[in-house]
């Protein structure tokens, strides 16, 4: 698969001592109310669709689904999910990974596919988000992909992960990885997080590639997108103020 990871879904579970903030709502275009019903409706829908939807990768910030990513080329995520315990207990961020010795690394993921290589990438990659990013995940194709060994099907998976669908389809407007989570935890009953974050992954691998998406064809963008993108339309028009820009990296989650 050359410098590509495989397309397969991740999952990102939240550090239970982690308590976010919700953030301002996109109410200033959509009504509380309206999102709310937009949230259960978009729920019930993944629930109909993913019941009970496995456990791919695990890991618990963006950086660490990176890694988990990069070390999914040619091999499984039961392979995957045995070596990363050992090692985000001792590099668990890109300042701790930078700061290993790539032979460190190798020992740690030896027993998955393309070791040598992979504790390469990870060393290097880590030293650039530092060098680039201040240690962060970048929030775009071009910059994930201008990182060792994080091709565009790598980049497609954590672009989905991290800012994804809520912003296609409305339920966030957070420019960060943790403010897209907070503003889901606001919208969504606490009993449905885990499960959501993985129906949202699932759904976003079957149904809404980060690019040349045709959301007509989607069972959630085709209305939920349209929505988001009516309503701020109409509160555009009703301010007289320019459209806000919207990146365009939509695609997810935690």
């Amino acid at each position: 698969m050359g410098k590509d990871a495989a397309t397969i879904p991740a999952v990102a579970q939240a550090t239970p001592s982690k308590r976010l903030k919700p953030a301002a709502m996109t109410a200033h275009f959509e009504p509380a109310a309206e999102l709310l019903s937009k949230a259960q409706r978009i729920l019930q829908q993944l629930n109909e669709l993913y019941p009970k939807p496995p456990i791919p990768l695990i890991h618990e910030t963006s950086f660490q689904l990176l890694v988990a990513v990069m070390l999914s080329a040619q091999t499984t995520d039961k392979k995957v999910n045995e070596v990363t315990p050992a090692l985000f207990a001792v590099a668990p961020d890109a300042a701790a990974m930078a700061g290993l010795e790539v032979s460190a690394i190798q020992t740690i993921i030896q027993p998955i596919g393309l070791a040598p290589t992979k504790a390469k990438n990870l060393s290097h990659m880590s030293k650039l988000l530092l060098e680039r990013h201040e240690g962060q995940v970048p929030s775009s194709f071009e910059e994930l992909e201008q990182l060792p060994g994080v091709g565009h099907k790598t980049a497609s998976v954590v672009m989905a992960q991290a800012f994804g669908l809520a912003a296609r389809w409305g339920l966030s407007s957070g420019k960060s990885v943790e403010q897209t989570e907070a503003d889901l935890k606001a919208l969504m009953p606490p009993e449905t997080w885990r499960t959501l974050h993985l129906q949202i992954i699932y759904f976003g691998r079957e149904h809404c590639p980060a690019k040349q998406h045709d959301s007509s064809s989607c069972p959630i963008c085709s209305w939920a997108a349209a929505a988001a993108a009516s309503s701020s339309t109409a509160a555009v028009k009703a301010n007289g103020s320019k459209a806000p820009k919207r990146k365009r990296h939509a695609a997810i989650t935690e």
